[in-house]
């Protein structure tokens, strides 16, 4: 694919912050790593003539945690730091500096490949003056450069919309390629066998090493299993006792360890919904995976045996 990452990045996300900027102190792009975070930061800090800090160079990490307060006191903001999980020290240094500054719109602005709140130090900084931001896996019309997705059209002109596209000219060759590319920008740009590597390395650096990293995580094995599991629940109903069963951990420890998979942006909890708010129409949440394509891979499906599956494996791939 001759598509680049610079461009993938949608133009409604960058004019999205630089208006946000205008109006809130300190704002957070979080998602999954490879999203387009720091691309959208560095685009965000050439506008502004600012400098990037990347706390994932061990380098400037090390520097920074030595004087936190230093590295947050530009002459002109905005302060632009990526992943900032890994130092957040870093919060409450820009806490002080706003503390005698004033609360200045356009601030900082901070990506972030773990939850806000997932974090203990971060659960108290800011708190009021952050503005979070979740960017996810690009939609296919992103991908396919429209200003408007299918879902907005049948919501804002249902008549018009379907009329307009009257039938799919996809094949379904074509639809098993979209499925298995998912909404990455890296990914997108790899081949069959490539891309299923950068998957597992991927599932690798963030089990191994952000989990380890900042959770404490000492049962990186069974961490592993759940995540495996999970990929065979996408869509479907979550019954963490099913995907607890053989793991030899307690029911708390699994919970925690969802939980720890839903802050590294690696699965989502859709919550239950329905249209009438009494108890019997309360039903249980759905696991969904954040990196469509990802869980084809977990599963050991391959894109030329995938037209035969989706039949009995649809919902899971429609959503």
């Amino acid at each position: 694919m001759a598509e680049s990452k610079r461009g993938l990045v949608p133009r409604r996300i960058r004019g999205l912050l630089e208006d946000r900027s205008e109006e809130e102190p300190v704002i957070a792009l979080h998602g999954p790593r490879s999203v387009g975070k720091s691309t959208v930061l560095h685009d965000f800090a050439a506008e502004h003539q600012a400098d990037v800090i990347d706390l994932d160079n061990l380098e400037v990490r090390d520097a920074v945690a030595r004087n936190p307060s230093a590295a947050v006191e530009v002459p002109i903001p905005p302060v632009c730091i990526d992943e900032y999980q890994h130092l957040p020290e870093v919060l409450d240094a820009i806490k002080a500096r706003l503390n005698r500054t004033g609360s200045e719109p356009g601030t900082a602005v901070l990506t972030g490949s773990t939850r806000h709140d997932a974090l203990p130090r971060t659960a108290q900084a800011l708190t009021g003056r952050l503005h979070s931001m979740v960017i996810w896996p690009l939609a296919q019309c992103e991908i396919e450069g429209r200003e408007r997705s299918l879902l907005e059209g049948l919501l804002e002109d249902p008549s018009g919309t379907v009329s307009a596209q009257p039938h799919s000219t996809t094949s379904r060759e074509e639809y098993v390629e979209r499925l298995c590319a998912g909404g990455l920008p890296t990914p997108r740009k790899r081949r069959e066998a490539s891309r299923a590597r950068w998957f597992d390395d991927y599932v690798r650096t963030s089990v191994e090493r952000d989990a380890v990293e900042l959770f404490r995580v000492r049962q990186r094995q069974a961490l592993a299993e759940i995540l495996n599991r999970l990929a065979g629940q996408t869509a479907q109903v979550l019954n963490l006792s099913k995907v607890g069963e053989g793991v030899g951990i307690s029911r708390e420890t699994l919970e925690n360890y969802v939980r720890l998979l839903e802050d590294l942006y690696l699965v989502h909890r859709l919550p239950a919904w329905g249209r009438r708010s009494v108890p019997e129409a309360q039903v249980s949440p759905k696991c969904m995976w954040w990196i469509q394509g990802w869980q084809l891979i977990f599963i050991a499906l391959e894109p030329k045996s995938l037209p035969r599956w989706i039949p009995r494996c649809r919902p899971s791939l429609v959503t």
